[in-house]
């Protein structure tokens, strides 16, 4: 075909005749494709508008319907003739300086690239993405989401193809073709895709990740190693060529830095390699745009290092870190950091534990956004199954909580409600030492105590008050293994921060559900502020091991108190007796309620004098502060504008500790009342009681000597009382009397402790449930007194057992406890035979039971010498009314007849 003389005609009318003409001649072969792709760049020279035009009008009639209609059927002769005109005509376009025109090519050209098949035996592929090459070049330029879209649909069509060393195979049987073909048109579509990518510096965009995202975290390896070998060439033709400019490098640079650092462990050393080299061209080029020039020398010795050597070293990663930290922005680092997080959730073991290695590094630098980093750590967390990779996320929770501890602790807290679960590792990860521990603890207690007045508080706001968080998460880590030991060291500052939330909570009026907590019950649903505040309180006595100031406001429902305003300073008095009586933290408490009483707020200073005034009764108080201090202290409570801050001052300054001379004045009113007992028929018993147990408590640490060991026995001989409320104030009394010997006593007092073990058994069956309860407290005060092993255990089956199981289990620790003298408490069960009240005369006989395997292991071993005297202590059984009780006796007449038979022989 000769070409054409169109192109010196100067009418428009034969131009276009003559081209619809030459558009339809024949396309077989070569050399007609050729001619006509000639003649049609020829004429484009004079008549651009009219070749435009016509091209416009078969793509959008004839081959773009050929796309849609018929893909299997596909003209391939004019597909090529079509884009080869195309092309020609864009070269001319390019070689002469032309107005804007409006072609719209692209569209069909995808819509072909999208239907290729899966694999190459044409050269569509690379004419198609030449064309978008070239119409690209012109102006005005393309749209951002329609050049994103092209290039999304030429990576496909590339990325997809089998891997390389299979593209002949993978050819249908009637397209095989010789190697180096295949090979050929795989180099050549390459290179087209190559070219495209070019286009994207030249209008200054930068590498454009959200393409490339979905392959270089592609499952086949053949698509990440082309994903990234594209990445190579382009940053190397804009590191050659272009460079970068200030609007050129975002926030997400840092994640496509991530993205290619996942890389360096690929399993192909292709990839591998291309990967660092792709980081470091991105590198030189942020150092070139910052003009740094020794940081350029020492990147390209790293770069031809690792060109070289290939090799990886803990040293190398360090290095290339350090000159991370120095070149990318906050936000880019967050991002780097964002993206290796991603890294750990991936099965590929390889890239996990890259991704751990590189997160240890990278967290280690300042310059980071620490919410941003632990809000997608966050988010990870569930995706992390593997327990090494769990582990180091948590290492670098601890990195980032010792060098931000603040921010740390204050993202953490806004991450979720504080009962949710899957915030503790995070807590726990910040308890990785001792020191971090110490400060996490210290923030939270001083985020505790940020309360506003609550005329600043809406209700709508109450749930996002700072300290309620602070406060919930105190609660949590009460019970987080990791902090048991910091909770112990910041004993006093939580104590008194929880005493005083309780109180500020009761300001706030936020009660609900306070009192209709069950412990029993087991409830997803988190507990309202003010329950929370409170078991809290009771969880720090139980996790710290001071489980007898626990179970000393158990058993005397003295936590109750702490659930109204109005019993709430009768709670922390009693909370303070138990403190004291059992040393518990007490010179630190004291410390620390010394500082709350110089506080300005009232409800500081309420709660410090009335733990002040009741550790005056503790023995220990003198060895931590003098006398004089303490009347300093006191005197400034004295000035206090509250009542009742003014009146415990002056209870602490009259108190025993402070005039010792009322020591001995006490002591004599003590021994003169105890002659009330002695009367035939002693008058207010319970007045009685009422004034010795004052002067007990007044005494405190001074102790009464002698005096209790009469004290002891005349409240024993109450335990019996027909009267419910002398039972009760006799059997709560004796704990008390048990403990007020001093040193010179405790032995006898011990012994006499050990004789009111049975009664006490005993009247855990007692009718009263009042007397019942005071009759627990003083069994365990009797077990702790003597020291028995399971002191613990039997608490907690006292206090939440219930039915014959719980009282197996007391009877078992009662006997256990005491193996050598469970004959005595026989003797003592068999007088309990003829007692009126029937709930006694049944629990001695369930004793007597439960003992009786005991007895008849003695008499085996010949222990027992008199079973007669058993019998005569039972025949009063006999002519019992009581059905139960004469059963009992029948059953075991056999059974004494048995130990008999053992005595005899």
């Amino acid at each position: 075909i000769r070409p054409s003389p169109c192109g010196e005609c100067a009418c428009v009318d034969l131009v276009r005749r003559h081209l619809a003409s030459l558009l339809e001649l024949s396309h077989q072969s070569s050399g007609q494709r050729e001619g006509i792709a000639v003649a049609i760049g020829i004429v484009s020279s004079r008549h651009t508008r009219e070749v435009w035009a016509t091209l416009e009008h078969v793509g959008r009639t004839r081959f773009l319907r050929t796309v849609f209609t018929s893909p299997d059927s596909q003209d391939n002769i004019l597909k090529t003739s079509f884009l080869s005109a195309t092309i020609t005509l864009l070269k001319a376009l390019r070689q002469n300086s032309t107005p804007s025109y409006k072609f719209s090519q692209i569209p069909p050209a995808q819509c072909i690239l999208q239907k290729e098949l899966n694999f190459l035996t044409t050269l569509f592929r690379e004419k198609i993405i030449l064309v978008i090459v070239r119409l690209s070049d012109l102006r005005p330029g393309l749209k951002p989401m329609v050049k994103s879209q092209i290039l999304q649909t030429c990576l496909r069509s590339l990325y997809t193809l089998p891997p390389t060393e299979t593209l002949r195979s993978s050819l249908p049987p009637l397209d095989v073709a010789p190697d180096v073909t295949v090979t050929a048109l795989y180099r050549e579509s390459m290179q087209a895709l190559d070219l495209l990518w070019t286009s994207y510096p030249a209008s200054g965009s930068p590498l454009p990740s959200q393409h490339t995202e979905p392959w270089l975290k592609s499952d086949s390896s053949h698509e990440r190693q082309r994903a990234v070998q594209t990445i190579f060439l382009f940053l190397k033709y804009v590191a050659d060529y272009v460079g970068l400019t200030e609007e050129a490098t975002p926030s997400m640079l840092g994640h496509q830095i991530g993205l290619l650092m996942l890389l360096w462990r690929d399993k192909e050393p292709v990839t591998q390699s291309h990967a660092h080299q792709c980081v470091y061209l991105l590198l030189q080029l942020l150092t070139q745009q910052k003009g740094s020039t020794s940081e350029f020398t020492y990147l390209n010795k790293m770069k031809n290092f690792e060109a070289n050597a290939r090799r990886e070293s803990e040293m190398k990663f360090y290095d290339l870190v350090k000159v991370l930290d120095g070149n990318l922005t906050v936000a880019q680092h967050t991002q780097l950091v964002l993206t290796v997080l991603r890294g750990l959730c991936s099965h590929n073991h390889l890239r996990r534990d890259l991704a751990s290695q590189l997160l240890l590094m990278i967290v280690e630098d300042h310059s980071i956004k620490v919410a941003e980093i632990l809000q997608g750590l966050f988010q990870e967390l569930p995706s992390i199954i593997f327990k090494n990779t769990l582990q180091t996320v948590m290492q670098a929770v601890s990195v980032l909580g010792t060098q931000h501890t603040q921010e740390t602790v204050e993202v953490i807290l806004s991450l979720c409600h504080p009962s949710e679960r899957q915030v503790i590792p995070l807590w726990k990860a910040l308890a990785s030492n001792t020191q971090l521990a110490r400060k996490v603890l210290t923030l939270l207690y001083m985020k505790l105590r940020l309360r506003p007045p609550k005329e600043l508080v809406r209700f709508t706001q109450q749930a996002e008050l700072i300290s309620l968080l602070a406060l919930g998460t105190i609660y949590e880590l009460l019970y987080t293994r990791e902090y048991k030991a910091t909770v112990r060291w910041a004993f006093a500052g939580v104590l008194v921060g929880l005493l005083t939330q309780l109180r500020y909570l009761f300001e706030l009026d936020v009660v609900d559900g306070i009192s209709d907590y069950q412990e029993d019950v087991l409830d997803g649903k988190p507990l309202s502020p003010c329950r929370t505040c409170l078991e809290a309180l009771k969880g720090l006595f139980w996790t710290t091991n001071y489980w007898e100031v626990f179970a000393y406001l158990k058993l005397l429902r003295g936590w109750e108190l702490f659930e109204h305003m109005e019993t709430y300073t009768e709670g922390v008095t009693l909370l303070a007796r138990a403190m004291a009586h059992y040393d518990c933290e007490v010179k630190a408490v004291l410390g620390q309620a010394v500082i709350s009483l110089k506080s300005s707020e009232e409800r500081d200073n309420i709660v410090a004098i009335l733990i002040i005034t009741e550790f005056l009764n503790s023995h220990e108080l003198t060895q931590y502060m003098s006398r004089r201090t303490v009347d300093n202290f006191l005197s400034l409570g004295l000035n206090n504008p509250n009542q009742l801050v003014r009146a415990m001052s002056l209870k602490g300054l009259s108190s025993a500790l402070m005039h010792p001379e009322k020591v001995m004045l006490l002591r004599n009113r003590l021994a003169g009342l105890l002659d009330g007992f002695a009367g035939p028929e002693p008058k207010d018993l319970m007045g009685l009681m009422e004034i010795l147990g004052d002067i007990l408590h007044r005494l405190g640490a001074q102790g009464v000597g002698a005096t209790s060991l009469r004290m002891a026995q005349h409240l024993l001989q109450l335990f019996d009382d027909e009267q419910a409320d002398v039972r009760g104030g006799a059997i709560l009394l004796y704990g008390d009397v048990l403990y007020s010997g001093g040193k010179k006593y405790q032995q006898a007092l011990k012994n006499h402790a050990f004789q009111a073990l049975v009664p006490l058994l005993f009247h855990l069956a007692d009718s009263c449930p009042k007397v019942v309860m005071k009759t627990k407290l003083t069994f365990l005060r009797c077990a702790v007194l003597l020291k028995w092993e399971f002191r613990k255990e039997l608490f907690g089956k006292l206090a939440w057992g219930r039915g014959l199981s719980a009282e197996n289990d007391v009877f078992i620790y009662t006997v256990e406890s005491n193996l050598d003298n469970y004959h005595r408490f026989l003797m003592q069960a068999l007088t309990y035979l003829s007692s009126p009240d029937r709930n006694l005369k049944q629990a001695a006989m369930k004793f007597i039971s439960g003992c009786w395997p005991l007895v008849l292991c003695s008499a085996h071993r010949g222990c027992v010498s008199d079973p007669g005297g058993l019998r005569a202590d039972l025949e009063i059984l006999k002519q019992d009314p009581d059905s139960v009780s004469r059963r009992f006796y029948s059953s075991f007449l056999e059974d004494i007849w048995e130990l008999s038979q053992y005595v005899t022989h």
